[in-house]
């Protein structure tokens, strides 16, 4: 059995996950861009796949109008379970603009039935590569950047009643095990909680399963994907960015990568609590008749080790 394979034979029902997928599996990571999938065939496909929860993705990609989005999602039988939105929250001048980018998905995420706001940490790198700013944060930047995601999170949950869950990702700040751990030791457990994304911690070789265990009552919601080793080691010998490694394919359909998804279940199954598992895998870009297959056989291989049947269930 390879690292990234699994059996699903008699698997049991992980009642306590609702599985979903977003934009993102679809190739998108921007609200506009002509060589994206188009929003409505995302949406009819997400529905055709097997999919009934979704997170919205950049803000702008799907309508931003709440009754046009209800509309959308509730005529295709999907159900919104939040939206990301990216922030440079260790730069103390981004935190006016910051602020009111995660208040306008949070006002619509809440139009929408749902109660989760992904904070994503800008990238220190861009689409080519270019460093944009050092890798690492001084400790003033560390400090500005736990203080300011505790606020931000503080601010959702008094004034909008959303969970913040914060995504550690490659090529930021916030990317190794031993940063996430950091992160978590330095932030308000009250204010913000974890987007654990199981295919960045195990793009820097970290241990899903010992996050999960270390950190009980810190894991707010997961996104699931797996990364391909032979890529990463591409990663590692050319030292490519981010981008560039999922051009090369570095985000992978499950089982074909790591970490194995069972032992991720099975951690996730001692959990106190009920979570959304929302699938995303790094496609951009890609051919618009690439995903649907993809995201089919995603559903079907984790339907097949318990998830998604009846739990999907509001």
């Amino acid at each position: 059995m390879t690292a990234g394979s699994s059996s699903t034979s008699g698997a049991r029902t992980r009642s306590r996950l609702r599985l979903g997928s977003c934009p993102d599996s679809w190739g998108v990571w921007f609200p506009d861009d002509p060589a994206q999938t188009p929003w409505h065939r995302f949406l009819d496909e997400l529905a055709a796949a097997g999919y009934e929860w979704l997170e919205l993705g950049p803000y702008g990609y799907l309508p931003t109008d709440p009754a046009r989005l209800r509309d959308e999602v509730d005529r295709r039988g999907l159900h919104v379970s939040g939206q990301a939105v990216f922030g440079g929250l260790h730069r103390p001048e981004k935190w006016a603009s910051d602020l009111e980018d995660a208040r306008r998905v949070a006002e619509l995420v809440t139009a929408v039935g749902a109660r989760h706001v992904v904070l994503l940490p800008d990238l220190y790198t861009d689409l080519d590569g270019n460093l944009l700013e050092p890798p690492e944060l001084d400790s003033d930047a560390w400090l500005t950047l736990v203080r300011a995601t505790s606020e931000l999170g503080r601010i959702l949950k008094e004034e909008y009643g959303v969970e913040a869950v914060f995504h550690p990702h490659a090529d930021s700040h916030v990317g190794t095990q031993a940063q996430v751990e950091r992160f978590l030791s330095d932030t308000d457990p009250g204010a913000v909680s974890l987007c654990l994304d199981t295919g960045h911690i195990a793009y820097y070789d970290g241990d899903n399963v010992e996050l999960i265990h270390k950190y009980p009552d810190r894991i707010g919601y997961l996104h699931m994907k797996q990364a391909d080793p032979e890529v990463l080691k591409e990663v590692r010998a050319e030292d490519l960015a981010f981008a560039e490694a999922v051009r090369r394919g570095v985000m992978c359909e499950p089982p074909r990568g790591v970490p194995a998804v069972e032992p991720v279940l099975d951690a996730l199954d001692g959990l106190d609590a009920e979570l959304f598992m929302i699938v995303e895998q790094d496609l951009y870009p890609c051919d618009p008749d690439v995903p649907l297959p993809i995201a089919t056989r995603t559903r079907a291989y984790l339907r097949q080790c318990g998830v998604g049947g009846t739990a999907d269930a509001r």
